[in-house]
């Protein structure tokens, strides 16, 4: 590209328009700070109308628990170190009791969500998901439940045998709040079919997506990175995601994190820091259309987290109160909501805990801890 045509693309990302495939391409080129620097831009142009004008000012975190309420799978990801057969000593299904001690401890340190998921469990019935919303529901009415990926819902689909629109229904009318953002992986069917061969596609994990917008339920959108795509694919899983977001307007956020290799059958180069900051600031440049980027501190770890405020991210996710995936594959980063703040405040932001909809929580009696 010449130095004309790159300043021009830099002063169009400036002015906060809608940039190409070929364009973020580009882009991905450029000195890491430079584009650190064109992606705090966009953030300021997104987030300056929030919390009443001082959006800027602010950084965002959840206080909230992932429970995993199996680890039986039968798609077998070549990435993945958590799941398990049904015959290895260590499988499991979680009790209502274990369940609602996970929920009451959550309750008790402030939290507002639990983000819950599981395996594709071959033999768990549709009545077994529903009673468990439900309970959840009547028993902690104030939590919000948000719950099962898209590839798992293309498996209830499969298993119940049901449209996937009246199984959503049935699963929000139980008590589903909204959907995280798992299984995305890369968006890309060449990927997909390398590392997930039995998980669903592209196309069907945006139809899930698609179809639960359309009956008011939101959710988050993710990536993971640093295996077998290229630079072209995550591009091309960036615009899958914009795209969907132009036609459904339902994600949230965006969270992007870096493959973790240990314990999986997946072999990959680990992906630095550098690479990590570099694709977020892609993400929140290109993704014009969802206001809000997540750093991945779960799995760069507290540091590059802070750092990544400046390359895009307005919001910290969660203090993961239980994290079992991720740390599967060796990556155990934690944090405590004293933690949290004062990563935030050292930032020079105003740490505010939010709920999934990002609107400010006011904690009553909440024990807090760290």
């Amino acid at each position: 590209m010449s130095e004309a045509r790159q300043d021009s693309l830099i002063q169009k990302v400036w002015s906060g328009d809608r940039i190409s495939a070929s364009e973020a391409r580009a882009l991905y080129d450029l000195p890491l700070e430079e584009l650190g620097a064109l992606a705090d831009r966009r953030r300021i142009l997104a987030k300056e109308k929030a919390f009443d004008g001082r959006g800027n000012e602010v950084v965002t975190f959840i206080v909230d628990r992932n429970i995993n309420y199996t680890n039986v799978c039968n798609v077998y990801c070549k990435f993945c170190a958590f799941y398990r057969t049904e015959k290895d000593d260590d499988a499991y299904v979680i009790s209502f009791d274990e369940l609602d001690q996970k929920i009451q401890e959550t309750v008790d340190l402030g939290g507002t969500q639990i983000l819950m998921q599981g395996g594709h469990h071959p033999k768990l019935s549709l009545q077994w998901y529903l009673d468990l919303l439900s309970h959840i529901r009547e028993t902690f009415p104030s939590i919000n439940i948000h719950a099962f990926s898209p590839s798992e819902f293309i498996h209830f689909q499969e298993v119940f045998d049901m449209p996937l629109e009246d199984l959503l229904v049935k699963f929000k009318d139980a008590g589903l709040g909204s959907i995280p953002g798992g299984g995305g992986e890369i968006l890309v069917d060449r990927v997909r079919n390398r590392i997930s061969p039995l998980k669903a596609m592209t196309d069907d994990w945006l139809e899930v997506m698609n179809v639960a917008h359309r009956i008011g339920l939101k959710s988050s959108v993710t990536m993971m990175f640093g295996h077998v795509e290229t630079v072209e694919e995550r591009i091309e899983h960036l615009d899958r995601v914009r795209k969907q977001q132009d036609a459904s307007g339902g994600f949230t956020a965006f969270i992007a994190w870096t493959f973790q290799a240990d314990n999986t059958r997946l072999k990959a180069e680990p992906v630095g820091a550098s690479e990590y900051l570099r694709m977020q600031a892609l993400s929140r440049i290109y993704l014009d259309n969802i206001p809000n980027i997540q750093s991945s501190w779960v799995t760069q770890g507290l540091e590059i987290g802070q750092v990544a405020l400046k390359y895009g991210a307005n919001d910290l996710g969660s203090i993961m109160i239980e994290e079992n995936v991720v740390s599967q594959a060796g990556t155990t980063f934690q944090m405590t909501v004293a933690d949290m703040q004062r990563l935030i405040s050292d930032a020079g932001y105003e740490p505010i805990q939010r709920d999934n909809w990002y609107r400010p929580v006011k904690l009553e009696n909440a024990q807090g801890f760290g």
